[in-house]
């Protein structure tokens, strides 16, 4: 039985511009708060970028702080988590899949919770504990299953599976194997899976708020300290800087991701 699409083609094209707009719309009057004088008049206070000059110069350090550790984040990813999906996607045992999911238990329970077992276990780690590296390990807990998960499905494929026995059979090591055949076939994964972890990174605020000190404040944190200052012109114009910062980036990424599918994929 056939079914004609097309009397459902205009339904759904408008059941997308609703979803659209009831989800980008707050954000696009939030970020248009941070442009205005005064938000409860409106437009007609007038235009200005002095919210936003206000906020960069009092929380602009915080952009490069989130951007390394979103940075620093996806290359502990990568020198933890292809491995592991390695192991995971060709490992039948038992084992392998409670590590599984004792990797996601980080996901599973609140970000606060982690962040006060990490302070109770290393907070005494004075040097560890004020620095960056310790928020950084919060964000590794957090991120790495994503990595994992994403590259461990691709790995586990059956074609890559047949190419990699054929790359054993013609004598190829593992490290050839695993860099010179199975990497570049996942690529488009791995990409998307940084795409995640850097997402997520930048984005963190229960565990970055647990384990941060003054010196090693984030995007997010600054963020909520921009809202409790009860200027609402201040937290729209720090959404704003939140957005320069982050898109350009992302869209980076997405882009590279779209590259390598079209050439590996």
């Amino acid at each position: 039985m056939r079914t004609d699409t097309r009397n459902a083609t205009p339904l759904l094209a408008a059941l997308t511009l609703l979803v659209t707009l009831f989800t980008v719309l707050p954000m696009l009057v939030s970020l248009s708060a941070g442009l205005v004088n005064n938000y409860s008049q409106g437009l007609s206070s007038g235009l200005t970028t002095r919210w936003l000059i206000q906020v960069w110069q009092q929380y602009g350090g915080t952009a490069g702080h989130s951007l390394l550790l979103a940075l620093a984040c996806v290359i502990g990813c990568l020198l933890l988590g292809l491995p592991c999906a390695y192991a995971l996607a060709r490992s039948r045992s038992r084992w392998a899949r409670l590590f599984e999911e004792l990797l996601t238990l980080p996901v599973a329970v609140p970000g606060l919770a982690s962040a006060l077992a990490l302070i109770l276990a290393y907070g005494q780690l004075r040097g560890f504990r004020q620095s960056f590296a310790f928020v950084l390990v919060g964000h590794l807990l957090f991120t790495l299953p994503f990595m994992v998960r994403t590259v461990a499905a691709a790995l586990s494929r059956e074609e890559l599976v047949a190419l990699e026995e054929a790359a054993r059979s013609l004598g190829a090591s593992f490290a050839q194997r695993f860099v010179g055949v199975l990497l570049p076939a996942v690529a488009p994964s791995i990409v998307a899976g940084c795409l995640m972890v850097f997402t997520l990174s930048v984005g963190e605020f229960n565990l970055t708020w647990m384990l941060h000190t003054p010196l090693t404040r984030t995007l997010p944190v600054g963020l909520a300290d921009s809202y409790a200052s009860m200027r609402i012109e201040i937290g729209s114009a720090y959404t704003l800087l939140f957005f320069i910062v982050i898109l350009p980036v992302l869209w980076g990424m997405q882009a590279l991701a779209k590259s390598l599918e079209k050439r590996y994929g």
